[in-house]
């Protein structure tokens, strides 16, 4: 694995290079994998996520990535305002060297749980309403060049849970948020890209990545 040259990439420098986006993929999918032999029935996302966010610094640690931080819940400030206002709050940041100085330039990781079935339809709803919308809307990522999206499977089959995601993001924000097939992982269930519109007209790549959380999924919802 091979990390980029501490210099800017983009204008400004809110872009990521393939070799970045890699890093960020693999850490995600290896640190998923570790933190499921540890996940509980009925847990909920804020959990499943510190627990994910966990083993991605202990893996982050043994591939002695020097060059990148990984961050637990990070409060975006408002900087459009003078006052105590926040964007909001996203999942986990991960930043490399090169990005440190720039408070709003980081990698943006929102994550929520998924599964295939009508008794998942609500969170799959979220997962648009509650999740993409914050890369769109000016909460998340403004200017970034990606934003990344993390499902945690609590029901399977994968492919319906795309497809579900699918159908919900191209009702939403029309044909062109289509997802499409963007790699594998053997540690990822699946992993899609799609591009959308930001508020401020500039558009971002968001990056789907789903993996199997089964052990986290209730009894009952």
């Amino acid at each position: 694995m091979r990390l980029t040259v501490d210099t800017p990439a983009g204008d400004p420098s809110f872009s990521l290079e393939d070799d970045e986006i890699e890093t960020v993929i693999d850490l995600i999918c290896k640190g998923a994998r570790e933190a499921r032999q540890h996940l509980t029935s009925g847990l909920l996302e804020v959990p499943i996520t510190i627990i994910v966010r966990k083993a991605m610094k202990r893996i982050k640690r043994e591939l002695g990535l020097t060059n990148l931080e990984v961050s637990g819940e990070v409060e975006i400030d408002d900087m459009s305002s003078e006052g105590a206002e926040i964007a909001g709050r996203i999942d986990i940041t991960l930043k490399f060297l090169r990005q440190f100085g720039n408070e709003e330039d980081y990698v943006g990781v929102e994550c929520k749980r998924v599964g295939a079935g009508s008794a998942y339809n609500q969170l799959n709803t979220r997962y648009v309403t509650q999740g993409v919308l914050r890369f769109t809307n000016g909460q998340y990522a403004v200017g970034h060049a990606w934003g990344f999206m993390l499902g945690y499977a609590l029901s399977l089959p994968g492919e319906q849970i795309v497809n579900v995601v699918n159908q919900r993001l191209q009702q939403v924000y029309g044909g062109s948020a289509a997802l499409a097939g963007a790699g594998s992982h053997e540690h990822a269930i699946s992993i899609h890209e799609g591009q959308l519109q930001q508020a401020s007209g500039a558009p971002i790549r968001l990056c789907h990545i789903l993996v199997d959380m089964v052990p986290a999924a209730a009894t009952a919802i």
